[in-house]
């Protein structure tokens, strides 16, 4: 083993990583945020709703789904401020918020002084200067940044190997309410323990040079690297910042939400969360700055919020678990497009015809609006939610970026019951059809009965509402089961009675929409369908249930190019879900886009129990509801091909290519004319020819019958298509 050579690291290399930093043996620092965190007061009670992972190239940025750049680690050293000063626009009373220290008739803004409109001192000078030893044991070597709480000063611990620190000082030096933040601080952020987290090492007090007046210090570690907002500060031809790019964002989204769930299961709330709160050093996500972390239940202490990011009832609620995750919405928002975030959006989105990702992009776009809610009830309600439905987005967003399929397991729902649309194909869907066919929720497994449900599954509805009536339980879990036995059964009033139940106890329960739109197709109402599964998407954008229920509701209503879409979604992001690539298909087909039909049926893998279903359906694709003058005679040849490739019974071939002859034959028949010396199917490309191929297929067929009376049928029909002879 040796030495990680890493500024400040006392750890060693094992297995080509330090055990101590996490990164890859070698050998950038937050800027002034361009939002000042300002403060308010009030809270609002949460609603009832340590192994290092340093990541270098086997971290988990990214989550496997895309590949996030690495931001080079920054010397320690060089992120030292040569002119550290706050600019005039970001100075602001610490107490009323009012401007400070602005600059008057050419002559620059006083650093120091008192606020015109409340009396309060105000402070933006540097405390510590360079070789300022604090506490006895930290030598300043100067100031890095900025932040709502004050200067942060880079510093080497004299008493471990001269590890590189951050002191983290307050706002202003008068300020009681900020001396009261660092002392809550001290109390229990030395005691915050995850790997996405700054780390707390201690906090000391040292003189003002100036006052004498002791001033507080957190002492944390340094994280070198660029934040959020600096890695979104490149900007285009038009000098417009360049937005990142959406699977980027989320990935760091989704990075940093168990870091704010934990939080959460500590009893504690971030409160500040932006782009200059999180850095990036090589492929590692921190938080930053813990200077707004409060209590949940803490009523009484300032609340420190930035403007265009906080929650609208902040100001009056305070904070809480769902403001939190609000935060990371409006962050993503201003992560990935350029929009009026602190005015005329302030609280609000744009719309996607505004924004072309927003649009490009329909479940971000809702993900976003669940987020950003201005009802903190229909909000997400705990970090770990939200990551997954932004996981499940980032599979969809990475698939349309790139085709390439990113399948995932889904918590919520099932796997489809049954592939709809395939066998049949292409005839039209059947609305009560879907009702055995769409993927259901999972049971809750904290459910009193889930033991029980699992027991008694039955694909007999009857059976199964006879034994939940003998087992005499009446859990939510019982009631949805009973509820989706009675749609199934067609007794769709005692099914909306139980679901009625349902709602009663808990109206944010997303699963009676669920099983309100499949009772509204098995009552062939898919409007009404559409409209509660579009109700459910809205709540779990990320899911792929949802949107295959879309789909097959759209095409109920024969509205086929909004269905193809959803399908397509579907389809593209996960190839478990085969009935989206028989209902791509079949929306292509009623399009009249026969060839991109075929293609989707093609996508359907080898691999898949359903990949001779496609292969047939793809037959047919070429000579269903066709108009003899308009086929192409390269695709007959190719739909015999395939025809010949794929491994059929007697009966299944004969009947598949009298399907092929027919057509090439009402082609023919239509005066169309073939390639001279081209077959089908062993049969030449002419009228007399296609009708002895037929003949054939018939009497095949005719020999196979299992009764006297298909036999003779089918001799009838082999006598009809026979061509006329003079012998």
């Amino acid at each position: 083993m040796t030495a990680c050579v890493r500024a400040g690291c006392t750890g060693t290399i094992q297995d080509g990583f330090c055990d101590e930093c996490g990164l890859a043996p070698a050998t950038q620092s937050p800027t002034d945020p361009d939002q000042v965190s300002t403060r308010t007061t009030g809270s609002r009670r949460a609603s009832s709703r340590s192994n290092r992972t340093g990541r270098s190239r086997r971290g988990r940025l990214g989550a496997g789904l895309v590949e996030v750049p690495a931001v080079p680690y920054r010397d320690p050293a060089n992120a030292v401020l040569a002119n550290p000063e706050v600019a005039e626009h970001r100075r602001f009373c610490g107490n009323c918020e009012a401007p400070v220290g602005r600059g008057k008739d050419g002559r620059p803004g006083r650093t120091e002084g008192y606020c015109t409109k409340c009396g309060s001192g105000y402070s933006f000078s540097p405390k510590l200067g360079k070789g300022d030893v604090v506490a006895g044991q930290y030598e300043v070597l100067g100031c890095i940044a900025h932040g709502g709480l004050g200067w942060l000063y880079l510093a080497q611990d004299r008493n471990v190997n001269g590890r590189w620190v951050v002191l983290k000082g307050l706002l202003d030096t008068g300020d009681p309410e900020a001396m009261a933040a660092a002392v809550a601080e001290r109390r229990f952020l030395a005691e915050v323990e995850h790997p996405n987290i700054v780390k707390i090492y201690n906090f000391v007090e040292h003189p003002d040079p100036r006052t004498g007046t002791m001033v507080g210090y957190i002492v944390m570690e340094y994280v070198g690297g660029r934040s959020l907002k600096q890695l979104r500060a490149e900007r285009d031809e038009h000098d417009r910042l360049k937005p990142l790019p959406v699977g980027q964002a989320i990935a760091y989204a989704v990075e940093v939400l168990p870091a704010l769930g934990y939080l959460h299961g500590q009893g504690l709330l971030y409160c500040d969360f932006k782009p200059d709160n999180v850095i990036q050093s090589e492929e590692q996500l921190k938080l930053i700055d813990l200077g707004a972390v409060r209590r949940i239940d803490d009523e009484d202490s300032a609340v420190y919020k930035t403007d265009g990011y906080c929650a609208p009832e902040l100001s009056e609620q305070g904070p809480s678990v769902d403001a939190d995750l609000y935060t990371v919405g409006r962050t993503l928002a201003v992560l990935t497009f350029n929009f009026d975030y602190v005015g005329a959006y302030r609280d609000s989105l744009p719309s996607p015809a505004e924004v072309p990702v927003l649009a490009r992009h329909d479940s971000f776009h809702r993900l976003l609006s669940r987020a950003t809610d201005r009802d903190p009830d229909r909000r997400f309600v705990s970090a770990e939610e939200m990551g997954e439905q932004l996981t499940g987005v980032l599979r969809e967003v990475m698939a349309a970026e790139d085709g390439v399929p990113r399948p995932g397991f889904s918590t919520l729902f099932t796997v489809e019951r049954k592939v709809f649309g395939a066998h049949e194909w292409p005839s039209p869907l059947s609305p009560a059809e879907l009702v055995t066919a769409l993927p259901v929720p999972q049971v809750d497994t904290a459910d009193p009965a889930a033991g029980l449900l699992a027991t008694v599954a039955t694909d007999d509805p009857a059976g199964l509402l006879a034994a939940l009536s003998g087992a005499r339980l009446s859990t939510v879990e019982v009631k949805l089961r009973v509820a989706r036995a009675h749609i199934e059964l067609g007794d769709l009033a005692s099914a909306e009675a139980v679901l009625a139940e349902v709602r009663g106890e808990d109206e944010w329960d997303w699963r009676v929409d669920w099983y309100q739109g499949l009772a509204a197709l098995a009552a062939s109402d898919p409007a009404e369908a559409y409209a509660r599964f579009n109700a459910v998407y809205d709540v779990v954008p990320g899911e792929a249930a949802p949107k295959l229920a879309i789909a097959a509701a759209l095409e109920c209503q024969g509205d086929y190019a909004a269905a193809g879409r959803y399908y397509e979604t579907v389809w593209r992001t996960d190839h478990s879900h085969v009935s989206a690539a028989f209902g791509l298909a079949r929306t292509r087909l009623r399009r009249a886009e026969r060839a991109r039909a075929i293609e989707a049926l093609d996508s359907v893998p080898a691999s898949s129990s359903h990949h001779l279903v496609a292969q047939l359906a793809a037959i047919r694709a070429c000579t269903h509801d066709r108009i003899p003058a308009e086929i192409v005679e390269d695709e007959l040849i190719a739909a015999a091909n395939r025809l010949e490739a794929v491994e059929l019974d007697a009966e299944r071939r004969a009947l598949v290519s009298v399907e092929v002859l027919a057509c090439a034959r009402d082609r023919a028949a239509a005066g169309v004319s073939a390639a001279s010396g081209r077959t089908l199917l062993g049969s030449a490309l002419t009228e007399m020819g296609l009708s002895r191929g037929l003949e054939r297929c018939y009497r095949e067929l005719a020999r196979l019958a299992p009764t006297k009376q298909q036999r003779i049928a089918l001799v009838d029909l082999a006598n009809s298509v026979r061509p006329l002879t003079w012998v």
